[in-house]
C-alpha cells in the first residue's frame, strides 16, 4: 500500500511520524510520487488543483485539517471518499482555544491591555458568568465539545446548527427560520461553521447588528465575535466596520478570507482584535499520523471508515 503526503505546510513532519508509526507502508511526499497508479491514499490539504485527479487508483482522501473546502474547491478532484480529521487532538485544542478568548473578553482583557500600556490604573465592571450568553454557532463534533467546557463556568448558553439538535443546558436553534433569535439571545458568539456555499461570507455586517446589543446590567458594553472556523465564513471588511461603528465590542479572530493576513490590513493593529494565525487547532503531526493510518487500516480491512464527507452538503 502507497500513501502520498500532500501539503502546503509540514508535509517532511508528517512524513516522519507516519513511518515511525508504520514502517511498512510505502509513504510518498508529493510532488515525488513515483508511479501514480501505486498510490491509494492521500493525506492532504490544500493539494494543488488536478493533482489528485492524477492517481487513478486513489481510494481515500484524508484531510489534514477538519475542514474540506480545500479539497472541495478543486474541480477536478475525483470521485473517491474524503475523511474528515477528527480526533481527540483537535477537538481538545479547539476546545481550550474557544474557552480562553470568552474567558478574554468577559474579562475585558482588551481594555485591560489598552490601559497597561498607558500605565492606567482603572477598574471596569464585568458581568457574572451566568449573566453572559454565549452563542455557538456550529454544532458538529467540535461544537458540541465547546459546549459543556463553556457550561462548566456557568454561561447561558445557546447553539445554532442547520439541522435539529439538541443539547442538555443548551438552548439550540435550527435552520435560517431560528437564525435571528439565536442571535438576539448571543452576547459572545464562537464560529465553528464548515464552509460550504451557504456559508461563505455569512459573518458580515448584517448579521452582526444582529447579535444583542450591549448596555444595563450584566452585559458586555457590545457583542463579542469569535471565529474559529473558516476564514471565507467572514468578510473583514464588515468586521472592522462594525469595530469603528461600535456595533461589535471586540473579536478573536484565527481565520481570514486571505491568509496570511495581508500586512496592510487595520485588523492587526486594532486595539479589540485578538489575531492568530489559524492555529485554533493545530494538532501535531504525530495524531494526524496516527489518524491517518487508522483510516487506511480500516479501509484494509473493510471497516467503514467514519466522518466522510457529503459532497453535497459541503462537509
Amino acid at each position: 500500500m502507497t500513501l502520498l503526503i500532500v501539503s502546503s505546510s509540514r508535509a517532511d513532519q508528517f512524513a516522519i511520524s507516519v513511518r515511525a508509526q508504520d514502517p511498512t507502508l510505502d509513504v510518498r511526499v508529493a510532488p515525488e510520487l513515483g508511479d501514480p497508479a501505486d498510490i491509494r491514499y492521500a493525506l492532504a490539504w490544500q493539494p494543488h488543483p488536478g493533482l489528485l485527479q492524477t492517481l487513478p487508483n486513489l481510494r481515500l482522501i484524508i484531510s489534514i485539517g477538519a475542514g474540506v473546502d480545500h479539497l472541495l474547491r478543486d474541480r477536478e478532484l475525483p470521485p473517491v471518499r474524503i475523511a474528515r480529521y477528527v480526533d481527540p487532538d483537535l477537538t481538545q485544542r479547539m476546545v481550550a482555544y474557544v474557552v480562553l478568548n470568552v474567558l478574554y473578553h468577559h474579562r475585558r482583557m482588551c481594555e485591560f491591555r489598552e490601559q497597561q500600556s498607558q500605565k492606567i490604573w482603572k477598574y471596569l465592571p464585568e458581568p457574572a458568568a451566568d449573566e453572559l450568553r454565549v452563542g455557538i454557532m456550529g454544532l458538529g463534533v467540535l461544537g458540541a465539545a465547546c459546549a459543556p467546557a463553556l457550561g462548566a463556568f456557568g454561561y447561558r448558553l445557546a447553539a445554532f446548527s442547520r439541522t435539529a439538535k439538541s443539547l442538555p443546558g443548551v438552548s439550540c436553534y435550527t435552520g435560517r427560520a431560528g437564525l435571528d433569535a439565536f442571535l438576539a439571545a448571543t452576547d459572545i458568539l464562537a464560529v465553528l461553521l464548515p464552509l460550504t456555499a451557504e456559508t461563505r461570507g455569512i459573518l458580515d455586517r448584517r448579521l452582526i447588528r444582529k447579535l444583542a446589543r450591549g448596555g444595563g446590567s450584566g452585559r458586555l458594553p457590545g457583542p463579542v465575535l469569535i471565529n474559529a472556523g473558516r476564514g471565507g465564513l467572514q468578510r473583514d471588511a464588515d468586521i472592522l466596520a462594525c469595530l469603528n461603528a461600535g456595533e461589535l465590542y471586540a473579536a478573536s479572530l484565527d481565520v481570514f478570507e486571505a491568509e496570511p493576513l495581508p500586512h496592510s490590513s487595520p485588523l492587526w493593529s486594532h486595539p479589540r482584535v485578538v489575531i492568530t494565525p489559524h492555529i485554533a487547532a493545530e494538532s501535531t503531526p504525530t495524531a494526524i499520523a496516527r489518524y491517518a493510518l487508522e483510516q487506511i487500516r480500516r479501509d484494509a480491512n473493510g471497516e467503514a471508515i467514519p466522518h466522510l464527507v457529503d459532497r453535497a452538503q459541503g462537509y
